[in-house]
């Protein structure tokens, strides 16, 4: 087996591929725009990407996409080619193909591992589960892929899988679970995995420490539970989990994530029905960890970065929240585990966003969603 890195600069990809795209030149989509400490612009580097849903940069600046189909894109200086080795997806509704994370020391000869998350379909195909699998990058595609995780309980139908990883400066690896969609309770469930962050080892093992190991009330790998929808995670330099939660109808939420925490879905929630202004729940209970931060209106969170890139001074510290229906990125300013401002930097110009991340080389990427979606590059314009 090649080293990924190495293997990705000989030429010999061309085994690895199914499918190949033109090339796309780097295009500017706008030159200069202002806020109110780092004027920058957005460069898109990938077209034609079928609802693509996550993005890594590898350690040669090439990218790994996700597209929620089931393919798994390798983008290298705009040309497009995909992947071999993804494993079966259930690619209904809002599953499919969802996140892509490098282990932590990717490069270093002994853990190049890629990780995945997917929605994994049931031997009948009805009901499907969110999964989590690592592999191998060589020649041949992605090779030696191994389960890591797969949640306790199969259902359907296709939505509210979650599916966020991050890594945690231990070693151990974060993955968020939706609700699944139809029956709420289950994020109060703590024999259930559904509406819950989890931790584990990078091989998928549990940890010591988790709030419930060893205790016959929940599962092991439980280290939150009352989450709806976690949709953006970031992990920062001494240890503190964010993570961006969809609401219903509004109430969308940025929580920072502790052990054993009960985050109040659907018992407490500041969300609304879809169907009518009935609310879901209540405002703020007892034992109930209140949101640190609630979004604007039907601000739809998924992908967040936090940003700690000389390339961008000014945001030094903050998060960087994508959202979907709301088309925006917002600028969430921190000070320790509170918020004290926020800021619109982007309202419709790449459309729905579907994931935020601070690349190796300190640029920030976005990816939209969209069945013709992009991947774009923030650049700081320097005056």
């Amino acid at each position: 087996m090649l080293n990924p890195v190495s293997y990705l600069r000989t030429g010999l990809v061309a085994a690895a591929i199914c499918l190949a795209m033109p090339a796309l030149a780097e295009k500017v989509i706008e030159k200069n725009i202002a806020s109110e400490q780092q004027a920058f612009r957005i460069v898109q580097l990938a077209e034609n990407l079928h609802h693509p849903w996550a993005v890594a940069q590898l350690p040669d600046g090439r990218f790994l996409v996700t597209e929620r189909r089931g393919r798994l894109a390798l983008i290298d200086n705009g040309k497009t080619t995909y992947l071999e080795g993804v494993p079966e997806v259930s690619a209904k509704g809002q599953g499919g193909l969802l996140d892509v994370v490098l282990h932590p020391k990717f490069g270093d000869g002994t853990n190049d591992w890629i990780y995945l998350t997917y929605s994994k379909p049931s031997a009948d195909g009805a009901e499907s589960a969110s999964a989590v699998v690592r592999a191998k990058l060589t020649e041949q595609g992605l090779v030696d892929v191994q389960p890591v995780f797969e949640q306790d309980r199969y259902s359907a139908p296709g939505r509210h899988y979650g599916s966020r990883l991050a890594w945690l400066p231990d070693g151990t690896l974060l993955m968020s679970i939706g609700d699944r969609g139809v029956v709420r309770e289950r994020a109060q469930d703590l024999t259930d995995h559904a509406g819950s962050v989890l931790r584990m080892s990078d091989t998928g093992a549990p940890v010591a420490g988790n709030p419930f190991a060893g205790d016959k009330r929940g599962h092991d790998e439980i280290y939150s539970y009352g989450n709806r929808n976690i949709q953006g995670m970031t992990v920062t330099a001494d240890g503190r989990i964010w993570a961006s939660e969809h609401g219903a109808r509004t109430g969308d939420e940025l929580n920072l994530i502790e052990p054993g925490v009960n985050y109040g879905w659907p018992t407490v929630s500041k969300s609304f029905e879809y169907s009518g202004k009935a609310a879901i729940g209540v405002p703020s209970a007892p034992g109930v960890r209140d949101a640190v931060f609630i979004f604007d209106g039907r601000f739809a969170p998924s992908g967040l970065a936090l940003v700690d890139s000389e390339r961008f001074p000014a945001w030094q510290g903050n998060l960087l929240a994508g959202g979907l229906g709301s088309e925006k990125l917002v600028r969430v300013v921190l000070d320790g585990d509170k918020v004290t401002g926020t800021e619109t930097l982007l309202e419709g110009q790449v459309g729905r966003i579907r994931d935020v991340r601070q690349g190796k080389d300190g640029y920030l990427y976005l990816l939209n969603d969209s069945n013709d979606g992009g991947l774009y590059r923030l650049e700081p314009v320097v005056e």
